[in-house]
């Protein structure tokens, strides 16, 4: 019985020491990252949508890889863009990347490590292959 207590308490601490890990707030490398990642997503089903706007295809291409610096001026570009103020989807998407600008140049800045600055990279991205099975 006391075997079965023990095993029980020592089960009990190891889902709570799992469910603190789960529930600690994210870093703001984290954040940077799930943010361009939505961003970027977003945008590409902006320009998938049937019902969009005609100035949506003048947009600025936004891939937005946070390694790369020139990111940062990605992000400037895009919402500083005069077209498309009429799209609520833009409007949204341009407030989501001055967001995400602000937090990488004021709360991250010492946070994020830049891998490159080619900015070609963020026109033209190289995808991963996917692999025939």
């Amino acid at each position: 019985k006391l075997l079965t207590m023990k095993m029980l308490l020592s089960l009990i601490a190891l889902l709570s020491v799992a469910l603190l890990a789960n529930a600690a707030p994210p870093t703001c490398y984290s954040r940077v990252l799930s943010l361009s990642k939505e961003i970027t997503e977003s945008f590409k089903e902006l320009r998938t949508s049937k019902a969009v706007d005609s100035c949506v295809e003048m947009l600025p291409r936004l891939y937005l890889d946070i390694h790369n610096y020139c990111v940062l001026a990605k992000l400037r570009d895009f919402v500083a863009y005069p077209r498309c103020e009429r799209v609520l989807e833009v409007s949204e998407l341009k407030e989501k990347a001055r967001s995400l600008y602000t937090i990488m140049i004021s709360y991250c800045r010492r946070d994020l490590v830049f891998l490159t600055d080619d900015c070609s990279a963020l026109e033209n991205p190289i995808l991963p292959r996917i692999e025939p099975s």
